[in-house]
């Protein structure tokens, strides 16, 4: 938070920004995930001012991730942020950290959203629909992982495309992948969380960037549950011109293949 405190003072910017405070029992693996979008806006940030982007970091599969992992995490973002001062001639330091108790995973979440918001202001914008169509993809390839695991034939095709979609309509979709995933972990016996307080009436694409990123923490455990350790999850690629559209045919496609899945047995030969 200091060190973008420092690059929005180097560029005057004033604004200050209100999140959208998460009320829920979330685990270290949400916090960890934000960590990914945050890298993400400092490759927007690093692209805009010429520099090369870094692919962000990713993460075996697991089923609960120790805490000291988005620890390192933040380590690699302030590094990333004072190598971007450098590189822009800014002097001035941050004081050290003080000390702080009894914070939670739901804390460091809601923490880091804050500073991810906050680069949207240095970024001049926040995600566009082409960069949550890059999530989608992952998601996309997650659930291929899984399928071809559990021996599932994928007879699903593409949602009929809603050509007037909005953001809201992509990330109601994406409520309901969350629900199957949840549905899923409750009868494998995995430890699901309640993402209600996710749901809000505004949606932009940042918002479907981010509720896609808690699907991804949330294969993350179906993988690992299923021994998947080494089926790292890919960063995304770069997508141009797309639209809500294209981002919501891509959901409603993933909802009809994660509602293949009846149970994580891997011998199972009935689909839903």
């Amino acid at each position: 938070k200091k060190e973008v405190n420092v690059l929005k003072k180097h560029f005057n910017i004033k604004t200050s920004i209100k999140t959208h405070k998460i009320n829920t029992k979330l685990k270290p693996r949400h916090a960890w995930q934000k960590t990914y979008e945050i890298f993400v806006k400092i490759n927007i940030l690093r692209a805009s001012h010429d520099m090369p982007i870094i692919e962000p970091a990713n993460l075996q599969p697991v089923l609960n991730i120790n805490p000291i992992l988005t620890y390192e995490q933040t380590q690699r973002i302030l590094t990333e942020l004072r190598i971007f001062k450098t590189r822009l001639k800014i002097k001035e330091r941050v004081s050290n950290n003080q000390k702080y108790v009894n914070k939670t995973p739901l804390d460091v979440y809601n923490a880091l959203n804050n500073i991810s918001k906050e680069l949207d202001l240095l970024n001049g914008s926040q995600f566009n629909p082409s960069h949550v169509f890059g999530e989608t993809i992952r998601i996309y390839k997650d659930l291929t992982t899984v399928l071809e695991h559990l021996n599932i034939k994928d007879t699903t095709i593409p949602t009929i495309r809603k050509n007037q979609a909005k953001p809201k309509d992509t990330f109601k979709v994406s409520i309901d992948i969350l629900s199957k995933i949840k549905y899923i972990q409750l009868i494998s016996g995995i430890e699901s969380i309640d993402f209600s307080s996710f749901k809000k009436e505004t949606v932009t694409p940042s918002d479907v960037f981010g509720i896609n990123e808690i699907i991804l923490a949330e294969l993350q455990t179906i993988k690992a549950h299923l021994g998947l350790k080494n089926d790292i999850t890919p960063a995304a690629k770069i997508y141009f011109d797309k639209t809500p559209s294209d981002v919501e045919q891509m959901l409603g496609w993933c909802l009809r293949r994660v509602s293949l899945i009846k149970s994580l047995n891997s011998n199972q030969s009935e689909i839903l």
